[in-house]
């Protein structure tokens, strides 16, 4: 049996969206393979600069300088870049299925990602990631020390749609252009799918109208004319095939 940590938070629209937080393990594995490769990208630098300084006077304390910049780029721009630019996820997260957002839910955002990467030196400390591993341990959402200052959350991305969700068997998979809706946007529908027949007519109603107003002008190729819920329907079976 596996025993994960699960957090709900209610969206905008009214649907509980479930999160599984990623533990130590996961964490440490895709914090490795992060480490290994900006180890790759610092020793080319290295490489480049130590090729590039020869013997030319005053060379040496240039190349100096770029590497210490180019140390500073790599161990904070790294992860600043990969988490602001591929919706949370570094190479070492993306291997491993994990994803940093807010704690809202929300994709993060410059702001908090550099607070996070700015405080993982308090992380480190003393220099065996004791102090994050700690914090991760201790706290009731998995968070670092960088996590609880920057508000954020890492989480372990749903390989799948929800078991319990169903399209019904008469709607076709369509051939629409659904790049531009990401996976939380799928999560809330499919959290709404769901549950729908668990809501009342109203409120069941104006969900769905938000929903699919909301993500028909992300679907090239939809089909205006469809009924909320069928949109919905149809935008899962869309995806499906893609995840």
């Amino acid at each position: 049996m596996v025993f994960e940590d699960r957090l709900t938070i209610d969206t905008p629209e009214g649907v509980p969206l479930e999160l599984t937080l990623a533990g130590v393990g996961s964490r440490f594995a895709s914090a490795l393979l992060d480490y290994i490769l900006q180890f790759i990208i610092l020793l080319a630098l290295a490489l480049v600069l130590s090729y590039g300084a020869g013997f030319s006077p005053g060379s040496s304390s240039l190349s100096a300088a770029f590497w210490v910049l180019g140390f500073f780029a790599v161990f904070w721009g790294y992860d600043v870049a990969f988490e602001v630019l591929n919706s949370g996820r570094t190479p070492g997260k993306a291997a491993n299925g994990l994803r940093v957002v807010r704690e809202s839910g929300a994709p993060v955002t410059f702001g908090p990602s550099a607070v996070r990467n700015v405080i993982r030196i308090i992380d480190l400390l003393p220099g065996t990631y004791l102090v994050g591993i700690t914090s991760i341990l201790l706290t009731k959402r998995n968070q670092r020390v960088g996590d609880l200052a920057a508000g954020t959350l890492v989480i372990r991305e749903a390989r799948k749609l929800p078991p319990e969700v169903r399209v019904s068997p008469s709607v076709q998979a369509p051939t629409w252009d659904t790049s531009a809706v990401g996976r939380q946007d799928l999560d809330t529908v499919a959290a709404f799918l769901a549950r729908r027949h668990e809501l009342e007519a109203g409120a069941r109603i104006q969900i769905a109208a938000e929903l699919a107003g909301r993500l028909r002008p992300k679907v090239g190729g939809a089909i205006a004319a469809d009924g909320d819920e069928m949109f919905l329907e149809r935008l899962v079976a869309a995806k499906r095939g893609r995840l």
